[in-house]
């Protein structure tokens, strides 16, 4: 651009190459991870039929992949700071698409949870570790958009997962192969080979760039500096402190309603769809592409618009309570057109929140403590993507429907807003009399 001044454009072209080099590729990744932890949302009806699991043994199977997850988010995170990125990263995508693959020989409950189990194992440490990785790579004022062009694989993945399971289900009988078998394979083992690619593409760091100039490896890193003696942001005081600090506490009780409740109707929610509009499982999986295309469009803008504004606790808020009515709605109508619209409201809301709930930590926490406060909010969170798919099972099982689970959905995602606001006002005074957030005069 003419008149840009030399810093400018630098950080410009440094930029632009990182987000092109490094963003595709952990995306795809993050895309397999999300489709391999929940593509047994479109599994559940012919397998829990073909193996005659019930609601709450497939709550329990479905919920074990985020306890182990959670057991060793921040173990993993650590070592991933040991050993590097690009090694661990890889170590991850290999381990998981192998045992999502192998998900198609599970024959029994206890199968079923060592397998779940197992494939939390192998996944555990994949998301903060990539939120940790983008520290390293993009100073606080372009983190939001990197980390929601990353996250963004999410809601794409929910398009392809709900574009290819009537096809994939389709191929019932195939070589003797159930339906949700050729499921299992087919969506497991591109993980194994995207983790190959990042072994050989994903550079560690920026100064280990071969495509990185000098000068454009030197203002990454000053930037990064800036960031690191930013006032705003506590200084890092170990492991416990880290993890018992306030706002990191209060943010792993946001993560627990947001991924809990998502992921207890998320398992569930093409059943629940095509209870409710009588459509066909290939129908169901065109409506949840669709609402995987709205939830994409949503996450682009929610991280432009909260790093434009630099505005990040209405950014959550909002979607939360936005959540809180879709499931309000849901609970007290069977009309297939409402349910329909509130299913979409809920995925909108659903991914505006994942969008925001990583920009507010990383903008009042030392980016040296980030790699143990996000691994330490995630696995909170872990835990009720644990239980509630569990409890949602046995509910369902005792009442024989979906309306008991989804009428308490609203009340957690109240209250989470009101934590967040909470959040955001004490953020706000402490800056005004010049403290920072977890840290007393």
């Amino acid at each position: 651009m003419t008149g840009e001044p030399a810093d400018a454009a630098t950080g410009r072209r440094a930029l632009a190459k990182a987000s092109w080099r490094i963003l595709p590729l952990i995306a795809l990744g993050y895309g397999f991870a999300f489709i391999d932890r929940a593509n047994i949302s479109f599994a559940a009806q012919t397998m829990n039929r073909d193996l005659h699991f019930s609601a709450a043994v497939y709550g329990l199977g479905g919920g074990l992949f985020f306890l182990s997850y959670a057991l060793l988010e921040v173990p993993s995170n650590l070592l991933l700071a040991r050993f590097g990125a690009r090694r661990w990263i890889a170590r991850i995508m290999i381990t998981w698409g192998a045992l999502a693959a192998g998900m198609m020989f599970v024959r029994t409950p206890m199968q079923f949870y060592i397998m779940r189990f197992l494939l939390g194992v192998a996944e555990a440490g994949f998301f903060p570790g990539v939120i940790y990785y983008l520290t390293h790579w993009f100073p606080a004022e372009f983190r939001g958009r990197a980390i929601t062009r990353f996250y963004v694989a999410s809601p794409l993945s929910t398009v392809v997962m709900g574009g290819l399971a009537g096809s994939l289900l389709g191929l019932q009988g195939r070589l003797g192969v159930a339906g949700w078998q050729w499921l299992f394979l087919l969506e497991g083992l591109p993980a194994v080979l995207m983790g190959v690619v990042i072994l050989f593409l994903l550079p560690d760091a920026a100064a280990t760039a071969t495509w990185l100039s000098p000068v454009e490896k030197a203002w990454i890193e000053r930037k990064l500096a800036a960031d690191l003696a930013s006032p705003e942001r506590h200084a890092d005081r170990g492991l416990l402190r880290a993890v018992l600090n306030p706002v990191v506490l209060a943010f792993a009780l946001v993560n627990v309603v947001a991924l809990g409740s998502y992921y207890a109707f998320n398992l569930s929610a093409p059943q629940l769809l095509g209870q409710a509009t009588h459509l066909d499982v290939a129908r169901v999986g065109y409506l949840v592409a669709a609402g995987g295309l709205l939830g994409a469009i949503t996450m682009v803008l929610a991280g432009w618009s909260s790093d434009r504004s630099r505005e990040r606790f209405w950014h959550l808020a909002i979607p939360l309570l936005g959540s809180a009515a879709a499931y309000g709605v849901l609970s007290l109508t069977s009309d297939p057109i409402v349910v329909i619209g509130a299913y979409g409201l809920a995925i909108v809301s659903n991914f505006g929140i994942a969008a925001t709930v990583w920009l507010a930590p990383s903008d009042v926490l030392a980016p040296r403590s980030m790699a143990i406060s996000v691994a330490a909010i995630n696995a909170i969170g872990q835990f009720g993507s644990f239980l509630s798919p569990f409890l949602w099972g046995l509910a369902k099982d005792a009442t024989g429907s979906f309306h008991l689970g989804i009428s308490l959905l609203p009340i957690g995602y109240i209250l989470a807003a009101l934590v967040v606001l909470w959040l955001g006002r004490q953020a706000r005074r402490r800056r005004e009399v010049g403290f920072t957030v977890g840290r007393h005069p």
